[in-house]
Formats: C-alpha cells, structure tokens, sequence
C-alpha cells in the first residue's frame, strides 16, 4: 500500500507538473480529514507522510494558548499552565501532539480523498500560472471576453483568468463573450476564487500606461507623464514634462497627424484627451490645465489650497465646461480647488474680503481705516501676517514709521493672544467626543463652540447647510465633517436607535 501511494503521488505530479511535496501536502490533508470524522467535533489532526518510504504517522495535537484568553475550542486547545505539566518549556502558540493510530488509506472514502487532492493540484497548478504570468512584468492584461459573473467580466489570456468589475468598465461601452479586450492589471488577489488579477479601464494608470506605449520617448525617458485625470468613456487631461528641450511634450504626444493620441482616443470608446504641459508653478499649471479656457488673472490661497480664476464672459462656460467637467478635471490632474468666477464676482468677493480684514485690523488694532487700508494694499490679510512677518518688510512701507510699525506688531500680537485665550476658555465646555472628531481644528471647534455646538451629536445633528454658516466650509467639507461625526451612530451597538433616522432627515 505504501508503495502504491508513491507510485500514485509520483503520477500526479508528472501529470500534472507540479511539485511532488504539493501533491504528499495534498495526501497528508486528505487523510487528516478523514481521520477527523472518527473523532469529535473540533479535534486537530496532523498526518505525516514519509516522502521516501509512503509510511505516515497519525497525530492528534492542541494549541497552547494563554490562561488568560481561556479555552475556545477544549477539543483542539490547552492552557499553557497545563501543557508545562507535561512539558517544561513550552510556549504559547506551541503544539501538544499525541500520536494517535492511523486509518488505513483503504478505508478512506475513495471520493472524498480524491477531490481534496485534485482541489490541492488546482490550487497549486492556478498558483504556478499566476506566479508565471506576473514575473513577465507585463502592467496591461490582453484577453478574450470569457464570460460574465455577476456584472462582472471575466477576461482570460492563457489559462490565467482577470475580473474587470463594473465599476471599472468605460460607460456605455458594451463588451460581449468572444471579444478581445485591454484592461490595467490593478491588483493581484490570491484569496479571491477563480479569477484573481482585478482590472481596470477606468484609472487613470490605464492610460499613462497606454501613452507609455504609443509614445517611445516616455519610454526612452526624454518625456514624462507627471498626473492623470479621467472622466472614462467622456473626456481626460494627461499632464506632460519634457527632460529635453529638444523634445517638444505636446507634439509628440499627440503625434503626427494625431495617430498617437488617437491610439489611445480608439483604445477608449472616444474619450477626448487634453495634454496640458506640467510646471512647477501651481498657478501657471491650473491655467494650462483649464484650457481651451483664456485666464483673465489668478489668485493663489495656499493656506486653503484653493485658487480663484478669473475669466471673462465668454470664456467662462468654456472654463467650466459642460457639467463642470472642464474645471473639475483640471482640479483633480493639478490636486488645487479651482473657483471659476467672472470678473464682476471676482470684484466682489475682493470687496467682500477687502471689508473683513479692514473691519478686523480696525477692531482687533484699535486703528482707523486709513491704517488698515494701508495694511491691506501691502498685501496683508490676518492678524498673524502683522505680528510676524520679517520686520524689515513691514519697515520697507513709506507711510509707517519704526515706532509705528513695532506698535502695530505689539498690537497684533497681543490681539492674537487674547483671541487664543477667548478660545480655550470657550472650549472648555466642548465635550471630548467633539475635540476628538477627525477634522475639527482649534479655529472650527472656536466657531461651533460659538454657536452652541458642544459636543459630537451636537455637530452631527447638523444640516450642511448650518454648517457652512457656522464655519465658513465649502459644502463638500461641511459634508465630510458632519458624516465623520455620525459615523459612531452606525457604528456604536449601544447608539441611538433614533439617531440613523434623524441622519435620513438630514
């Protein structure tokens, strides 16, 4: 019988192509569980096999686990406490094994035994491939359609199988069994069944990657694509630096005729590729990537991370696009928030801004609107900006003298303390669960703390809305904040039945 299982392993693996180790796992595991069912419920058995002789031991075995953490499953676990009464210096996460006696190979159900084994070679030959294919290095799958699975689209090349989800597949692009598809390879996940290598034609990296292949200079270094945007299927912005001054990053990009960027246009159901030139300069790289837009002027907040682009009349749907899609694409390739704004509402919002630091430097200063016009044309905006900026620049303004510029320095800085005192006095009927709110800076938990708001529901019961009344946040960030705060209410077993439903309202 012994010699009879060695011939069968030795079979297998011929038949196979697979490690002759793989296949006695496959035996081993076979025969432990069967030997299981002999047992109760929850036992552990071990069988090892001798790889030159056939001949296998039988083994039942406990886990050692720790006093503390009890028993779980007494069938197959010892306390440590226990296990050093028989053997000293065991530790936890050590094993206690007993050798037990040995079903005969011929007892086992023939059936069972046989699908164990040939499920242990699937998932050893499936390994083998996958791991054959990703050393090839290769970052786009091309395959055939194979079938569909839940929405999902199974794409086969070879024997190795891809899954390109829904969600990554371009809209209104309808693929079908038997076609030949390109997709990037996102992400390779062993633990999924049948299908582990997940695609996308969706993501950006897709048609960098596209690019990389139509464009030989990127390739060859001389051209480098720095950031992607996409909205698949519709339109996309790719933003490119040239390593050589010979070498021109839009021309060549777009190629002769267009046969490049029109490679991976056809490669895309259409999607219409705008390449913007990258630059150091954020704001001279906002208004490249707004084209076909012209930019009137440009105001950089960097605190905010925000820029608003002034455009005249006709430019301004252009800028925008249809639906937003011009400036947001331009927002997510430059990673700035982009405000489009025409000329009146830029001049608006200057007035808006020009009255509030004139109002705070007149009230928090204690001086008249002369001064704090003064402040304002030299480009200061805060309290902060007066009190520390380098003295000499405060000194290089004709119309202060050194007196007054160190009174107004000292006056700022005392304002500024006081304001800091104001607020932690403030603050200290703010609940913990409110300061600990993912988010919440000192100035935000100020301003709620100024409007009533002391704790986490509190700020959670919220409508947007309110919120931006409150703090001054776009929507989008009134939005995120206030869903962070309700978050415990899905979360917490004990929460608020209430609270999910007051969310709904919101």
């Amino acid at each position: 019988m012994n010699r009879e299982l060695l011939m069968l392993v030795d079979a297998i693996s011929r038949e196979k192509n697979v490690e002759r180790d793989v296949v006695f796992g496959a035996v081993e595991l076979a025969l432990a569980s069967a030997t299981k069912k002999v047992y109760a419920d929850g036992v552990d058995i071990r069988v090892a096999v001798d790889r030159d002789s056939g001949k296998y031991e039988t083994f039942r075995r406990w886990l050692v686990v720790a006093d503390e953490a009890g028993l779980q499953n007494p069938e197959a676990e010892e306390l440590v406490t226990d296990a050093r009464d028989e053997i000293a210096d065991i530790e936890e996460g050590d094993y206690i094994e007993k050798p037990v006696e040995s079903l005969p190979i011929g007892r086992i159900g023939a059936q069972a035994a046989k699908q164990v084994i040939l499920q242990k070679i699937r998932d050893a030959e499936r390994e083998m491939l996958l791991t054959d294919f990703m050393s090839r290095g290769d970052k786009i799958f091309v395959g055939t359609v194979k079938r569909m699975d839940k929405g999902d689209l199974i794409v086969e090349s070879g024997r190795v199988e891809g899954r390109l989800r829904r969600s990554d597949m371009i809209p209104k692009e309808n693929l079908r069994t038997g076609d030949r598809v390109r997709a990037m390879i996102m992400e390779v996940d062993t633990t999924l069944r049948g299908a582990p290598i997940i695609l996308s034609r969706t993501s950006p990296e897709y048609m960098m990657e596209l690019f990389r292949q139509e464009v030989p200079e990127i390739e060859q270094g001389l051209l480098e694509i720095k950031t992607c945007a996409r909205d698949p299927g519709s339109r996309a912005k790719i933003a490119v630096l040239s390593h050589d001054k010979r070498v021109d990053p839009i021309g060549t990009c777009v190629g002769v005729r267009g046969t490049r960027v029109n490679g991976v246009t056809n490669e895309l159901a259409g999607e219409r590729v705008d390449i913007v030139l990258w630059s150091e300069d954020p704001a001279q790289f906002v208004i490249g990537a707004l084209a076909p837009a012209n930019v009137s002027s440009i105001v950089v907040d960097e605190e905010r991370h925000a820029m608003d682009v002034v455009v005249d009349e006709e430019n301004l749907a252009i800028a925008i696009g249809r639906g937003g899609q011009n400036v947001r694409l331009a927002s997510d390739l430059t990673g700035w928030k982009i405000n489009i704004m025409d000329a009146n509402e830029s001049a608006q919002k200057q007035a808006s801004e020009t009255d509030s630091s004139r109002k705070l430097f007149m009230a928090k200063l204690d001086v008249d609107e002369e001064i704090a016009d003064i402040l304002i044309s030299e480009g200061f905006t805060s309290l902060e900006e007066v009190a520390y900026v380098p003295l000499q620049e405060m000194l290089e303004i004709e119309s202060f003298d050194e007196d007054t510029v160190n009174e107004l320095r000292t006056r700022a800085k005392d304002a500024l303390l006081t304001m800091e005192i104001a607020q932690e006095e403030n603050a200290g009927g703010v609940s913990q669960n409110l300061r600990d709110v993912e988010g919440l800076t000192p100035e935000l938990i100020a301003k709620l703390t100024e409007a009533g708001v002391a704790t986490r529901d509190d700020l959670a019961d919220l409508a947007v809305d309110e919120l931006t009344d409150i703090t001054g946040q776009s929507a989008d960030e009134a939005k995120a904040l206030i869903m962070t705060a309700r978050a415990h209410w899905f979360t917490d077993d004990a929460g608020d039945a209430a609270a999910p439903a007051a969310a709904q309202e919101q």
